[in-house]
């Protein structure tokens, strides 16, 4: 970190010449510029990056190029160390589990929940420095709870033979789906181990809405928005309900499967590499037609990749293109399902996981030299977001002024969801803690959860305390 001075006005009379702290500085000036020096290490910040599948932090990763829709974890190992020595060579840091279970799984009997699933999850997470996201799924495969059919459900005649699949639109099914989603939402809304909770209606694996008209689409939608009031909701994109549900509210974010395919055969007899992939024919046009192209202000976007990142290097697919579209959707979450990363492409992976959501960096703050307690001062702070998205939460930036073992803080009134990508700059008042005594008073920063005034976000800058403050510089309380 490196501190400049300016003159601007009146001398500061006799404390402008006291030595320690502010020997560096002449005697007729009265403010300071900090400026903490940038770190491009990986920062341990919630609510963004790359995401464990059906596994958490230390857990192997599924063998070769394989992965599993279908199996949610349903027991869990005990950890008591430190999550973050819980790095994987083969996969990126993360902060973030993704797990998905099907319905029969977790209501294997009519109105009796197996909580203790996810319960034992949501806690896997946390002790292993994660939050869960969640989809319940209402089948993959021939996976349908045996108690629904045997309520005599209609069967979707449409589908495939291969799998019973159940009509969406039975007044059975709108009935049951909707239970499940009301006792989750009851139980679980606003856990603070819950990242997201997607809107999985219908379909395989809860994907794509399977048959349900635009009336059904919109009754299991408004079952998540109204049993889900605190906790992120995540919706399926280019799904009727997913449409109603986003254009509903501008807090409800979105994710697509397939990221990353730009496979050039396939779908029909075409010109050499201009068959029909997901990148160039879906992907933009969906973001489009459904009208989120702004979505990613207001909430989060999470893409899942196709097949793994281990396929598309297998399949020599252009690893650079693949993440410059990621940025542009403004990513805030990956999902490479828990499968590895080719050696040859970790850093570049590394370096995109380091870039997704938020990546706060305070590039100068400006403080005067001395101030009395209780008075209010002004201050300057320049904030850059090298990420690509804004963080959701409603956290604090706060400074903390410490004098010996006393510790006051006092919160910003900015409110930092609306640091959006690149410079953020911002002056504001800084009302001194009145119990400030004559001194020095160091100054940190941090960005904290407002209730606790714990750190929960570290900036990008290299200097940072045990307890999660950035230590920024002193003011004299005269």
């Amino acid at each position: 970190m490196s501190t400049d001075s300016n003159a601007s006005g009146a001398g500061a009379g006799e404390q402008a010449k006291a030595a320690g702290w502010r020997a560096r500085f002449g005697p007729d000036e009265v403010i300071q510029r900090v400026r903490p020096q940038e770190t491009d290490a990986y920062l341990d910040n919630p609510h963004r990056g790359t995401t464990t599948f059906q596994r958490f932090n230390g857990d192997e990763l599924f063998p070769g190029l394989t992965w599993n829709d279908r199996e949610g974890p349903v027991e869990f190992k005990p950890f008591s160390g430190d999550p973050r020595t819980l790095k994987n060579p083969r996969y990126p840091d993360t902060t973030i589990s993704y797990c998905r279970w099907i319905w029969a799984v977790i209501e294997p009997e009519k109105g009796k929940y197996r909580w203790d699933i996810i319960d034992g999850a949501l806690e896997a997470a946390r002790t292993r420095g994660q939050t869960l996201q969640a989809r319940l799924q209402p089948f993959v495969g021939d996976s349908t709870p045996g108690w629904y059919w045997a309520l005599g459900a209609r069967v979707d005649e449409k589908a495939s033979r291969r799998h019973k699949v159940p009509d969406h639109n039975d007044p059975l099914y709108i009935k049951h789906w909707g239970d499940i989603i009301r006792a989750f939402g009851a139980r679980y809304d606003g856990h603070p181990d819950l990242e997201s909770f997607d809107i999985a209606y219908g379909g395989s694996c809860g994907e794509m809405g399977g048959n349900a008209n635009q009336e059904t689409s919109e009754k299991l939608a408004d079952a998540y928005l109204e049993s889900f009031r605190k906790t992120q909701l995540v919706t399926m994109l280019d799904t009727l309900g997913g449409t109603y549900a986003t254009a509903k509210s501008k807090t409800i974010g979105w994710r697509m499967d397939c990221y990353g395919d730009v496979r050039t055969e396939g779908h029909g007899v075409v010109p050499e590499g201009l068959n029909w992939n997901h990148m160039y024919d879906w992907f933009p046009k969906a973001v489009a037609t459904c009208g989120v192209a702004d979505q990613w202000r207001t909430a989060p976007v999470t893409l899942e990749t196709c097949w793994t990142v281990g396929h598309w290097y297998k399949e020599g697919w252009d690893l650079d293109w693949i993440v410059e579209q990621g940025y542009k959707y403004h990513m805030s979450v990956f999902m490479p399902k828990s499968s590895y990363i080719p050696e040859a492409w970790r850093e570049r992976i590394d370096a995109f996981n380091n870039r997704l959501g938020y990546r706060f960096v305070l590039r100068q703050m400006i403080w005067p030299l001395e101030a009395k307690a209780g008075a209010d001062i002004p201050a300057e702070v320049w904030i850059d977001n090298m990420g690509v998205a804004p963080i959701y939460r409603p956290y604090v930036f706060a400074y903390r002024f410490r004098q010996g073992k006393a510790e006051h803080v006092v919160h910003s009134a900015q409110d930092i969801r609306k640091w959006m990508p690149d410079h953020t700059w911002f002056s504001e008042n800084v009302r001194m803690p009145q119990e400030l005594e004559r001194g020095e008073a160091k100054i940190d920063v941090a960005i904290v959860d407002g209730a606790t005034d714990k750190p929960r976000v570290k900036l990008a800058v290299k200097e940072i305390m045990d307890d999660g403050w950035h230590p920024m510089t002193s003011i004299d309380i005269v």
